[in-house]
């Protein structure tokens, strides 16, 4: 594979994706703390990710399950009608915790390709958190 897959739920400004700080609320992953170009070697999962950081979800997370991606919101409901999937050259990534399907450059990438993804085609993708879910999420991270 010599491509991977980024998600955003914004239109590229320029022709670069720029390193930026993942917001990850878990800091036990110490490699979502780095300033970073993140990536997934899968594109349904950077679609979803793409989903849940959009403008009006407050509070989400993503668990990738074989063959689908689960992107899990436990506050608020995407208001954007778009997405941005960018092509990725694999060449500046390195494979952050290794053997996962996510990907880090440390530098600027120039996207291969760019798509406009509507998301009312993917929200098989993401789902709205269970009672029981928002009260683990509360437990751990508090106040949704």
């Amino acid at each position: 594979m010599k491509v991977l897959y980024h998600g955003s739920p914004r239109k590229l400004v320029g022709n670069k994706l720029i390193p930026k700080k993942a917001k990850d609320m878990d800091k036990r992953r110490k490699h979502n703390l780095l300033k970073g170009i993140y990536a997934s070697s899968f594109r349904y999962v950077a679609i979803a990710m793409a989903i849940i950081s959009c403008s009006g979800v407050n509070a989400s997370s993503l668990n990738p399950i074989k063959g689908k991606s689960i992107g899990v919101i436990y506050k608020g409901w995407p208001k954007n009608k778009y997405v941005y999937l960018h092509t990725l050259p694999k060449k500046t990534f390195k494979n952050i915790p290794k053997g996962t399907a996510q990907f880090v450059s440390f530098k600027p990438v120039k996207p291969i390709k760019t798509e406009r993804i509507k998301i009312s085609d993917y929200l098989h993708l993401v789902r709205k958190a269970t009672k029981e879910e928002k009260k683990k999420w509360r437990q751990k991270y508090g106040k949704i």
